[in-house]
């Protein structure tokens, strides 16, 4: 789903705002007709861990929109003023219960069709026991055999999982 809102009026003077082209070969900007503030429309940024227990891939169902119901990997979206792995050891924590050390990039994943960019590690639990906690429906582990991709909510989540599972179970 592609998600670019339409701001109506500037954030710095209430002008009117408007598309418009400001250099070739960029997309058209919203540009206020009173002040000429520009407005960037900026991806978000997701961070995101693959962590195994019991040579278990730790998966949670998803409490929230969007894709409530469907399984994803522990994640979310980065604060500001919050290094990405910090972010991605954060949201372990407030998803599945447990403490994580953010451990080698799994890879980034950006789409032409969503503005969220997501940035997935690997993580070794430090202490915790795995469970339900926000936006989680509840929690599994799974063999990498046993990946539900059926009902994954993400592209991001697929990818993520497959270049993890191609770096450390080839066999599967």
């Amino acid at each position: 789903m592609h998600r670019n809102p339409n701001y109506s009026f500037c954030p710095q003077c209430g002008g009117q705002m408007t598309h418009k082209l400001l250099k070739k070969g960029e997309p058209k900007r919203l540009v206020c007709s009173a002040c000429e503030f520009v407005f960037y429309l900026d991806p978000k940024v997701a961070a995101c861990v693959i962590t195994e227990v019991e040579n278990k891939i730790v998966i949670l169902k998803r409490a929230i929109p969007p894709e409530i119901g469907k399984w994803v990997i522990p994640g979310g979206f980065v604060d500001v003023g919050e290094t990405v792995p910090a972010a991605a050891a954060r949201e372990t924590l407030e998803e599945v219960r447990l403490h994580v050390e953010i451990g080698p990039l799994v890879g980034v994943y950006s789409y032409p069709d969503t503005p969220v960019v997501v940035i997935v590690y690997e993580a070794q639990v430090i202490n915790g026991v795995v469970g339900a906690a926000d936006e989680a429906l509840e929690v599994d582990l799974v063999a990498p055999s046993e990946i539900p991709w059926e009902r994954l909510a993400f592209t991001s989540t697929r990818q993520a999982l497959r270049d993890y599972l191609r770096r450390h179970y080839p066999e599967v």
